[in-house]
């Protein structure tokens, strides 16, 4: 007897897409202020999910939605430092 298993969906804060939790890229704001890669998911914090490519996380920046979603202003160093480990993460990827 196979199980249904119920796959968490989560929404692109960039495009709006609607894909597997698996699949999406979570940025958190830790409890201590901190923006970051989530990579295991389970981290404590507050979160907001990106597909896998540089075009959603540049909708995102531009349109205020990161901000918004962790409810934080994110300074400018902090975005570029973000940028970096987003196309790091996305080249272990593939």
């Amino acid at each position: 007897m196979i199980k249904n298993l119920k796959i968490p969906i989560r929404t692109c804060i960039g495009c709006q897409c609607k894909k597997p939790k698996k699949e999406m890229i979570r940025i958190i704001k830790t409890p201590e202020g901190n923006i970051e890669i989530d990579r295991t998911g389970k981290k404590s914090g507050r979160g907001a999910y990106l597909c896998s490519n540089v075009e959603c996380l540049d909708i995102a920046l531009r349109k205020n939605n990161l901000n918004r979603s962790l409810k934080q202003d994110i300074p400018l160093q902090t975005l570029d430092e973000l940028r970096r480990a987003f196309l790091k993460n996305i080249g272990e990827n593939n």
